[in-house]
């Protein structure tokens, strides 16, 4: 009877297991690409555009040194034009985008020693003869920049004059301090471990949220850790490389999505204000509108769309993107100052003519310093680590 009653008797309902969200190491059923795959070339295009839209704005589209360079305000003698240049200061957020987007597809399958080297091999080269350059350029113009101690101007060839508190020598290389520190999160966050579709997918939903509590926090200390006014933009990128490798999918595109309304947020509040005049105020739907392109752009790429632009100039174009942006803005002013105030040439020529001869300087830096000297230097740098490896083993 007992165990007829037990049998008859109700059974308590066996709960229920919650339900988990489990981000894959790869999406299920996404087409996969190959890990090299054919250069991009369009996006070497969109690079140089990028640098070319920050040149206007350094030369054409603000006062200060550049009204200084000119002699008047480029607002009356570019009356017309100066109104687009205004925007170009946007072409800083397009290279994010494009920098989140390249370091995710450079970094796959690389150790973290491999991807530092390689950065380093990039970035300093170049970065080195620039200072040169325009040092040199100073002692014959001493307005290119203002004049430094030689602790200064030393403490410039590291790369970390910023956060030391010393003057910079570029006034773009502001803009290097924040990819070193994308650099920097992006290497003990994922690529420590291995780039996958899943550590991937997680650093961007983190960072995103992260940057939302450090503007809570607002803290001087969370704002350099997190970047949370430039993050929107290299999780924008690193999120349209996966859609490139491994096909469209809802979570990711919702990544872009989220990254492009925080992304338009701080531009407009960084680059307009209510009641802003003069010769370069700037229409907060305009940015909106810029800040929207940037992202499709790069979506372009990434959903394979702009295949068809794969002339082999663009590789060229891409070579010279990093050496221009280096040394458009103190090198410009110095061949202005050279061309029209020296020389009478009109303004619109000294333009066309000023943009000519810094692709020509990047060209040359390109050829005879980042070439030679950037593998070189990232060889020595391997069978350094290579040495110090046996070293430890033995």
């Amino acid at each position: 009877m007992k165990a007829a009653d037990q049998a008859l008797a109700p059974r308590s309902p066996e709960p229920i297991p919650a339900p988990s969200i489990r981000i894959a190491d790869e999406p299920p059923g996404s087409p996969r690409r190959r890990p090299g795959g054919d250069r991009l070339r369009s996006l070497d295009g969109l690079r140089l555009l990028a640098a070319l839209m920050v040149c206007l704005y350094h030369l054409a589209g603000k006062n200060g040194e550049v009204a200084e360079s000119w002699s008047q305000s480029p607002g009356q003698m570019f009356p017309t034009l100066s109104q687009a240049a205004v925007y170009g200061c946007l072409g800083v957020q397009f290279f994010f985008v494009i920098s989140g987007f390249v370091i995710c597809m450079s970094s796959w399958g690389r150790s973290l020693g491999d991807f530092f080297r390689s950065r380093v091999a990039r970035l300093y080269p170049a970065y080195w003869a620039a200072l040169l350059l325009v040092g040199a350029a100073s002692l014959v113009l001493p307005v290119v920049f203002a004049p430094l101690r030689s602790d200064e101007f030393l403490m410039n060839f590291t790369m970390l004059q910023q956060p030391m508190g010393v003057p910079r020598v570029l006034g773009v290389c502001w803009t290097l301090w924040v990819e070193m520190r994308f650099y920097v999160l992006f290497a003990l966050f994922v690529i420590w471990k291995g780039v996958t579709y899943r550590r991937v997918v997680i650093f961007c939903i983190l960072w995103s949220l992260a940057g939302v509590l450090a503007r809570v926090a607002d803290t001087p200390l969370s704002d350099e850790l997190v970047m949370r006014d430039h993050a929107p933009f290299f999780i924008g990128g690193l999120a349209l490389y996966l859609i490139h490798r491994f096909g469209s999918d809802l979570l990711l595109w919702g990544i872009v999505g989220m990254s492009f309304l925080m992304g338009q947020r701080y531009s407009v509040t960084a680059l307009w204000h209510p009641g802003m005049s003069g010769d370069f105020h700037r229409n907060p739907y305009v940015i909106q509108a810029i800040v929207f392109l940037t992202f499709a752009a790069v979506a372009v790429v990434a959903l394979g769309w702009a295949r068809w632009a794969n002339w082999r100039w663009l590789t060229v174009a891409g070579a010279l993107t990093y050496p221009f942006y280096l040394i458009h803005e103190h090198l410009g002013w110095f061949v202005i100052r050279v061309l029209h105030r020296g020389f009478g040439m009109g303004p619109y020529a000294t333009l066309a003519v000023s943009v000519a001869c810094l692709l020509v300087v990047a060209w040359l830096m390109h050829r005879f310093v980042e070439k030679p000297f950037g593998p070189r230097l990232k060889r020595a740098m391997a069978l350094q680590a290579a040495r110090l490896g046996a070293r430890t083993r033995t």
